[in-house]
């Protein structure tokens, strides 16, 4: 880090003996040791600061990159789809050129006068519902009836159960045990 030799260190060392004198040496020593430790983890938290802001600045770079290359999808996906409802449409209009008008959210179209017989400006347009008028059923009505009005063969009471036509409890078997 600074570029110290051994001969240096010594001449450092001896220096700082005489200086120093015996006793406060390694006082002193310990003194250094601490700020040169210190200083390194200073140096070191500085330099690890650095290296995540390049870091998160890389990365804001690369976010950047893909967001415009997503944007520049998004557009080319667009004037595809656009492209594609023109190329749609223009077949459309190929096959079949007067195309039916849909009215607008289904709402009831009003019939023109059909060879108006008078010119009675109190007779207001009838509007068209396109809603078909009811019909007669064409289901027969032995199938709507109950199965017992059409001469079917009613079920079997379940044991214990009272009988619909006497209102009388069905008798018991005598063979059930009790």
């Amino acid at each position: 880090m600074f570029d110290i030799g051994f001969s240096e260190l010594l001449v450092i060392a001896v220096v700082a003996l005489v200086v120093l004198g015996p006793e406060r040496l390694p006082k002193a020593a310990r003194f250094a040791g601490l700020w040169v430790r210190r200083a390194r983890a200073q140096w070191d938290s500085v330099k690890q600061e650095l290296e995540r802001e390049l870091e998160a600045e890389e990365l804001k770079r690369s976010l950047h990159d893909v967001q415009s290359s997503l944007r520049q999808a998004e557009t080319q996906f667009r004037d595809g789809s656009e492209e594609l409802h023109r190329q749609t449409e223009a077949l459309r209009r190929e096959i079949d050129p007067n195309p039916p008008v849909a009215p607008a959210d289904n709402a009831p179209t009003v019939a023109p006068p059909a060879a108006a017989t008078s010119t009675d400006a109190s007779t207001p347009y009838v509007a068209d519902t396109a809603t078909p008028p009811p019909t007669a059923s064409t289901t027969p009505v032995a199938s709507v009836l109950p199965a017992a009005a059409r001469g079917a063969a009613a079920p079997h009471p379940a044991p214990g159960a009272a009988t619909a036509h006497t209102g009388q409890p069905p008798s018991r078997d005598p063979e059930a045990p009790r």
